[in-house]
């Protein structure tokens, strides 16, 4: 019996991304969708192709020995879906983290299509390691340290670790006036439950043993949850930043704790010589020195420095093999 290609298409998907919801992402489908093709396609295979793991899935021998073959062709195939979609010399995909895509990039956008409507852009938020010299994306714009062997990186934000709070969790509570002060409200923690404690170390405040409160895995929720009143949240100012000229969130303390890490726009030289991405990237350095240059920008710049000290060891944004770009965050 003839396998479908939708079946395979969906395979190569998952095997590429390790996660049914990426894959469900790429391909425009819901996550039981995917996960429906690919239990039609192991029992057509009369095999697993994939093991299930807590934080996605994993290639069986089988399904190592299936992509294998089926890797390349469907290379090919989407490359030329993506010749047929639009024209290469005005289309450009950019491959990004949701959080960052929603916070910052989005927002701006509307400015890069009436400077240049003849491009058309399609953005990708995902996580998952993106390996620009094989894939059909052009840019990627991910976090880390601009160290990608094999690839262009440029600079574009760096954003800060600031501690926000919706006004309604503060109202009636004795104002905020130290990092100590913080231990009083609930804590928002990231996915790792670690800036908290290394922010609260660096200011010298002795921390308890077990921080209590949710961890989210994308900062842009848990920037939602504190808009909800759930707690203090410290996160990058990228992230909160129209929630705070909203008025939805408010800074509960001035100190903040500039990261070693910055937002880069990252893409092979060979996609950089074709005008789109060429303009695409020009364009996001240029809204990256406007954003730094804002009032509010200076003003969180001139804000009491802390000194330095040990941080946790963060993984190096260098990629696995050559050509893929991958980031800490989501």
């Amino acid at each position: 019996m003839a396998i479908p290609l939708d079946l395979l298409e969906t395979f190569v998907a998952v095997a590429r991304s390790g996660r049914m919801r990426d894959a469900a992402t790429h391909l425009s489908l819901t996550p039981g969708a995917i996960s429906q093709r690919v239990r039609d396609l192991e029992e057509l295979a009369g095999q697993r192709l994939f093991t299930r793991t807590q934080t996605g899935v994993t290639l069986t021998i089988a399904g190592r020995a299936l992509f294998d073959a089926l890797d390349e062709p469907f290379h090919r195939i989407d490359e030329a879906r993506r010749g047929l979609a639009a024209p290469a010399a005005r289309r450009v995909r950019v491959s990004t983290m949701g959080s960052f895509a929603a916070s910052w990039l989005v927002p701006r956008l509307s400015r890069f299509a009436e400077r240049h409507p003849e491009i058309d852009v399609e953005l990708e938020t995902t996580s998952r390691i993106v390996d620009l010299k094989r894939e059909p994306v052009d840019l990627a714009i991910r976090h880390g340290l601009g160290d990608y062997p094999g690839l262009i990186s440029t600079k574009l934000v760096a954003p800060e670790l600031i501690v926000v709070a919706s006004p309604a969790l503060l109202k009636g509570r004795p104002p905020i006036a130290t990092a100590a002060d913080c231990l009083t409200f609930p804590l928002l923690h990231d996915a790792d439950r670690s800036d908290w404690r290394l922010w609260l170390e660096a200011q010298a405040v002795e921390t308890p043993r077990n921080l209590k409160g949710p961890s989210f895995s994308d900062d842009h929720l848990m920037v939602r949850a504190a808009v909800d009143g759930q707690g203090l949240a410290l996160v990058r100012d990228t992230y909160a930043d129209a929630d705070l000229r909203a008025g939805r969130l408010v800074r509960a303390l001035a100190v903040t704790w500039p990261t070693r890490f910055a937002y880069y726009a990252v893409a092979t030289a060979e996609a950089l010589q074709r005008p789109a991405v060429r303009r695409l990237c020009d364009w996001l350095v240029e809204e990256a020195r406007q954003a730094s240059e804002t009032p509010s920008a200076a003003r969180m710049a001139r804000g009491r420095a802390l000194k330095p000290v040990a941080l946790k060891p963060a993984p190096r944004a260098v990629p696995a093999r050559g050509g893929r770009a991958r980031s800490r965050h989501p």
